[in-house]
């Protein structure tokens, strides 16, 4: 009789239809608590800082409707922003152009994280960051969750903050820096903002180390 053949992936139902708080309650089980959940915001643009937070939830007081922040509108992200602070413990961070042109994006936006788990009122036992990497320095156990935005409440909140916070500061670039259009396009390479560094040339939140910046890359 031939075998069966098992399927490589979930089944679609079998799969979370958003993030939930089952790691943290789990670390609270075991005796790590506080858990902080960490993430960034602007590794990808060619202008602006990387913004990094980091949240402690209160599991009594966990806002509805917590999800990567790239699933919701930017009303969305605002209003939970608020309510976030407002239940929360919440540090934010962030490394600028030249420092990302010193390291890499990725050296920076590890260290913004680190510098926001820092700045939190209370020490965690247990960090959750989002993606591949936890972040070094750190003086307690980090782990490193793929997708963690859309899978753990604690980063989504995280991705939330950072992402507003990021928003925010690119908003006011754009009255400093006019004629970029950051408010817009919060400094990803958009045609327009292509067009503009065209024009203007790069100033001083353009990231010179990114490949449309580099000596081989200019006409």
């Amino acid at each position: 009789m031939p075998r069966r053949a098992t399927a490589d992936s979930p089944l679609l139902f079998d799969l979370p239809v958003g993030p939930d708080f089952s790691m943290e309650s789990a670390a609270r089980r075991a005796g790590q608590w506080p858990v902080a959940g960490a993430d960034e915001a602007g590794r990808g643009p060619l202008a602006g800082p990387v913004v990094a937070a980091a949240v402690i939830l209160d599991p009594e007081r966990i806002p509805d409707g917590l999800h990567d922040s790239k699933q919701l509108t930017a009303a969305r992200r605002e209003a939970l922003f608020s309510q976030i602070l407002a239940t929360a413990m919440v540090s934010v961070a962030s490394s600028g152009a030249r420092r990302i042109d010193r390291t890499d994006i990725r050296n920076a936006s590890l260290d913004a994280m680190r510098r926001a788990v820092f700045g939190l009122p209370a020490r965690p036992l247990l960090v959750l960051t989002d993606g591949l990497d936890v972040p070094p320095g750190l003086r307690c156990e980090g782990r490193a969750v793929v997708k963690g935005d859309a899978r753990v409440l604690t980063i989504a909140a995280a991705s939330i903050v950072a992402k507003v916070v990021r928003d925010r500061m690119m908003a006011c670039a754009d009255n400093t820096y006019p004629g970029y259009g950051f408010g817009t396009h919060a400094g990803y390479g958009t045609e327009r903002h292509r067009e503009a560094i065209g024009s203007l040339g790069p100033c001083a939140l353009h990231r010179l180390s990114f490949r449309p910046f580099r000596p081989e890359t200019l006409d």
